[in-house]
C-alpha cells in the first residue's frame, strides 16, 4: 500500500465553452502527493482550481485525463472504493430543511451503505456539539450549528481522509475553537485532513504542509515551516529614543515610520545583514531604545507566490 493519502499525476480539468467562447481548463497538469496521517494545506487565489480539484477528488466532477488515487484507489479502476475513502466538508450550506440532525446521518450513512448495527450517528453529534439538537429540525439550527452538521455527515462512513473547505468561514471564535479542536483529535487518531481556508494564520497553525496552486498549476509545495524559510525579506522593528521625522534608506533596504513612531525596516538578507540595517540607522543619527524583528508570514509567502497582491486565497 503506498504511504501517501492522496496520489495525483497530471490531472488535467478542461470546461467546455459555451456557444463561442474558448475552452477554459481550470487544472493544468497538477502533481500532487499528501501524505497519511498529515494535515495537509491548499491555498490558492479565487480562480486558482482549489474547487474543482475538491469536486474531482469527492467524484463530483470528471476529470478530464490524469490520475488521482485516493488511500491506495484509483478513482478509474476502484470509484466506489476510492469515494468511501473520503469525507467532504463543503463550503455551501447544503442541507435539507426537514432532516432532522440525526435523520440527515442516518440518511447519509445510507447511501454510504453503512449497515445500521455500524452507524455512529449518536456519537458523531456528540463529537460536533450538537446532541441537544438531534431531533430537531435542520431549518431550526443557527449557521454556525448547520456548519456542525455538514462535518457530522462528512465523518458518517469513518473516511481515511476527510477534506474541510473553507470550515470556518463566518463562524465565531467558540465555533472555530470547536471545530479545530475536532480536527485535532481526528488527526491524532489517524485521520488525514485537507484544509482549504482564507484564514492564512489557520494554515500556519494547523498545517504541517501545503500546497499553493495559481492559475490551474502547483507553484508551491512543502513543509509549513520550510515555506516560511523561503522569504528572504525581515524586518527590523526600532523603537527610537527620539521622534525621528526621516528614514534611513540604502540599499536592499526599505523603511517606514510606523503610526506608533516605530522605524520598519525590511531588508533582504541576500543583500545586507541585520548588522549592516543597524549600522545605517545609526549612521542617520537614530538612538536605538529598542529593537525587535519580525519573521515574513505565511501571508507574505502566498503573496510572494501568486505575485499578487490584491488578491487572497479562498
Amino acid at each position: 500500500m503506498t504511504q501517501d493519502a492522496i496520489r495525483i499525476d497530471g490531472l488535467v480539468k478542461t470546461y467546455r465553452g459555451a456557444k463561442g467562447e474558448p475552452e477554459k481548463t481550470a487544472l493544468k497538469g497538477v502533481d500532487l502527493a499528501i501524505p497519511r496521517g498529515s494535515v495537509f494545506g491548499l491555498l490558492g487565489p479565487n480562480g486558482a482550481g482549489k474547487s474543482t480539484l475538491i469536486n474531482i477528488l469527492a467524484g463530483l466532477v470528471t476529470k478530464t485525463s490524469g490520475k488521482v488515487q485516493i488511500w491506495g484507489f484509483d478513482q478509474d479502476v476502484n470509484p466506489r472504493q476510492s469515494r468511501a475513502a473520503i469525507g467532504v466538508m463543503p463550503q455551501e450550506l447544503n442541507l435539507d430543511p426537514f432532516f432532522s440532525p440525526r435523520g440527515a446521518l442516518e440518511v447519509q450513512a445510507g447511501l454510504y451503505g453503512v449497515p445500521r448495527a455500524q452507524r455512529r450517528s449518536d456519537e458523531i453529534l456528540a463529537l460536533v456539539g450538537l446532541s441537544d439538537k438531534a431531533g430537531a429540525y435542520a431549518r431550526t439550527l443557527s449557521g454556525g450549528m448547520r456548519r456542525r452538521l455538514l462535518l457530522a455527515k462528512a465523518l458518517v462512513h469513518r473516511p481515511n481522509v476527510l477534506v474541510l473547505d473553507e470550515p470556518t468561514a463566518g463562524v465565531d471564535i467558540e465555533l472555530r475553537q470547536m471545530l479545530w479542536a475536532n480536527v485535532r483529535k481526528l488527526n491524532d487518531e489517524g485521520m488525514t485532513i485537507i484544509l482549504t481556508t482564507h484564514y492564512l494564520e489557520e494554515a500556519e497553525e494547523m498545517c504541517d504542509e501545503i500546497a499553493i496552486i495559481n492559475h490551474g498549476a502547483v507553484v508551491a509545495r512543502d513543509s509549513t515551516q520550510n515555506l516560511l524559510s523561503r522569504m528572504d525579506a525581515k524586518t527590523l522593528v526600532v523603537h527610537p529614543a527620539y521622534p525621528v521625522a526621516d528614514v534611513p534608506v540604502g540599499d536592499g533596504v526599505e523603511g517606514q515610520l510606523r503610526p506608533d513612531g516605530t522605524l520598519a525596516l525590511t531588508y533582504r538578507r541576500g543583500c545586507i545583514t541585520a548588522e549592516g540595517v543597524l549600522d545605517l540607522v545609526r549612521g542617520a543619527g537614530i538612538t536605538i531604545r529598542d529593537l525587535r524583528s519580525e519573521e515574513p508570514d505565511l501571508e507574505d509567502v502566498f503573496l510572494a507566490l501568486t505575485s499578487s497582491r490584491g488578491s487572497r486565497p479562498t
